[in-house]
């Protein structure tokens, strides 16, 4: 059977559970050496090299990254999942929980895209695949602090593809709708009115074949933005 990531490099942030362990886990089954990355401990699964690290600690997340880059050099493809949901009302969105959302869902991947695509650029190819959120287009209540930071994503994302042009860089923005993951535990969206049932969602499967589907195009197609929902 032939395998479309054989002898590529994917690191895979926000790996240990949700969208992105089984991102990793596909990515592996069609060739890929798989870094996964996550601040939770993972299951040792064959042919992937883990790295438990906290994105958000300026320190720990540099260190994580010059090790990759020592030990494998500049990954063939990022694929920058990691990511935290806060529902909140307005009045209830601290100071340190909007900090917290920006942290992770935007602070994180910028750092992450810093330190690997200038060395992609000089290598003249990679892909960078940014997972965005329904809630990046679309304003809903009791999202301020989550919204702030996916808007600030879909932001990153259309400043990298315009900024890293003509590199041979292809820069993807993946954008699902409510997806059934254990984010939604805390808040049983069954319960509450106007809210999508989680029967209803997305599966962790859906968007993680979107994610290896823009991953597998040729090199020279780049899926832009790829808005993903249920029907």
């Amino acid at each position: 059977m032939t395998k479309p990531f054989a002898g590529q490099t994917i690191l895979v942030t926000g790996a240990s559970r949700g969208i992105g362990a089984v991102t990793a886990a596909l990515l592996t089954q069609q060739g890929a050496r798989v870094i996964r990355m996550s601040r939770s401990a993972m299951p040792a699964v064959p042919h992937t090299i883990d790295l438990q690290v906290d994105l958000v600690d300026p320190h720990a997340r540099a260190a994580a990254f010059a090790q990759i880059s020592e030990r494998f050099g500049v990954p063939e493809a990022i694929v920058s999942n990691a990511g935290a949901f806060l529902l909140a009302p307005l009045a209830e969105t601290s100071d340190d929980l909007a900090r917290e959302q920006i942290a992770i869902n935007l602070e994180a991947p910028l750092a992450l895209a810093r330190h690997f695509l200038p060395p992609m650029q000089i290598r003249g190819s990679g892909s960078h695949v940014l997972i965005g959120s329904i809630a990046d287009a679309q304003g809903f209540s009791g999202n301020s602090a989550y919204a702030a930071s996916k808007y600030g994503v879909r932001g990153l994302h259309d400043v990298l593809t315009e900024e890293f042009g003509n590199s041979g860089i292809r820069f993807s923005l993946i954008s699902p709708g409510p997806t059934d993951t254990a984010a939604w535990d805390p808040i049983n969206p069954d319960a509450h009115e106007g809210f999508t049932r989680r029967d209803q969602m997305l599966r962790p499967a859906d968007v993680a074949e979107a994610i290896v589907f823009v991953l597998s195009r040729p090199a020279h197609v780049q899926v832009n933005v790829l808005r993903v929902g249920a029907i």
